[in-house]
């Protein structure tokens, strides 16, 4: 029952108080449950409020989105499988010839490395 309804039934019922003062209090107790489940309701509300504000703050871009699932055909998928692996083994022959490049400079301006020495404390 609404508020504004639960009041107006009060004051008809104030004006006849002797035909049901029991009916009178049930409906004041009524109107006070109602009252303090709305109170309760926006104090709920400004708490939900306040801690999505503290985390859109903290974490701005916490919240990713699902991946979407590309549907493709079987063709484009190993179209697409076979440039990457292209692109991969491409990156990788760079990749190897920048550092046979540079072992090959560097091998002539260091000393080959010394073998370890046995301790006698066994580390």
């Amino acid at each position: 029952m609404k508020l504004k309804n639960l009041k107006k039934k009060i004051r008809r019922l104030e004006k006849r108080l002797q035909e049901g003062p029991k009916k009178l209090a049930r409906l004041k107790q009524r109107l006070q449950a109602a009252e303090a489940a709305k109170a309760m309701k926006a104090a709920r509300k400004s708490a939900a409020r306040a801690t999505a504000a503290r985390q859109a703050v903290t974490k701005p871009g916490s919240v990713k989105k699902p991946k979407k699932k590309l549907n493709l055909s079987p063709e484009r998928r190993a179209q697409l499988s076979a440039e990457m692996k292209a692109r991969w083994a491409a990156k990788r022959a760079a990749q190897a010839n920048a550092q046979s490049d540079s072992e090959g400079q560097d091998s002539a301006q260091r000393p080959p490395p010394q073998p370890p020495e046995n301790r006698p404390d066994g580390a």
